[in-house]
């Protein structure tokens, strides 16, 4: 046994203590399987404080210091955060003033919007996305997707987002100085509609910080996550994907609450 231990250079204290303590019960066990059930049904999208706001969601109240200790003990970790797609192409239109100033709290739904486009190579061809997040929840209002960045992926996506909008409703919405947003068709469906346009400063990627942290989000856990058969095939695979980031993935800034149950939650105390 000392040859075993010389040859492993393992010390003979160390192996005494897991002689010890392999046969004692694991208290953890239980834990442990509720962790690796989250973490899975997540597909691996889950870190150690979202995993331990889902145990308190559940009524289990544990330090995350814990909940990281026994995710490394079981090897998980959370996927990593992976183009940005250049939009601007110079003054083509009007630029308007930044008016957000990077303050992103909104005071309720549908007060402050953001949007952005960003691309990706899928099947051997390009793709573009274009989504309106909403700044007081982080839910993503709509979308549209394409393989060309013409201005009706963003006048459609423009369509889709009025369509949650009320007579009440006092919105501001921010993007950067890409030129679809610069264009008088832009400005003057926003106009028609009263709403008040702001503009990022320009090359300054963290006066829209919220959603450029979605689309890190989206491509760590969705795009780079997945195999998919075709364009159609992502298609229907992304809308399943933001179903499940507004209804079920929850945000610690957001109480541990999805943006869908947080903005109901807002409603139904207001």
């Amino acid at each position: 046994m000392q040859a075993l231990l010389k040859l492993a250079e393992l010390p003979r204290s160390t192996y005494y203590y897991w002689i010890q303590n392999s046969n004692r019960p694991d208290k953890d066990k239980e834990l442990k399987i509720l962790i690796q059930n989250i973490y899975d049904e997540h597909q691996g999208r889950y870190g150690y404080r979202r995993i331990r706001d889902e145990l308190m969601n559940q009524g289990h109240k544990i330090n995350h210091k814990k909940v990281q200790r026994i995710m490394k003990e079981l090897g998980l970790k959370s996927l990593v955060r992976m183009k940005k797609y250049r939009s601007y192409k110079g003054q083509v239109g009007k630029v308007a003033p930044n008016i957000l100033e990077r303050n992103f709290k909104a005071e309720k739904p549908n007060e402050k919007w953001v949007t952005d486009i960003t691309e990706f190579k899928l099947c051997g061809e390009k793709l573009y996305l274009s989504p309106m997040l909403d700044l007081f929840n982080g839910e993503i209002i709509a979308y549209t997707i394409d393989s060309r960045p013409t201005y009706s992926l963003v006048s459609k996506m423009l369509e889709k987002s009025f369509q949650q909008l009320t007579e009440e409703d006092e919105l501001l919405i921010h993007s950067d100085q890409g030129w679809h947003y610069q264009m008088k068709k832009y400005r003057h469906a926003l106009k028609e509609r009263k709403i008040t346009q702001s503009m990022s400063r320009k090359g300054n990627c963290y006066d829209n910080a919220v959603i450029e942290s979605f689309f890190g989000i989206m491509k760590s856990e969705f795009l780079y996550l997945k195999d998919f058969e075709s364009i159609e095939h992502f298609k229907q695979e992304f809308e399943k994907y933001i179903d499940y980031y507004n209804h079920k993935r929850i945000k610690a800034k957001l109480k541990g609450m999805s943006p869908v149950q947080y903005r109901t939650h807002a409603l139904k105390a207001a």
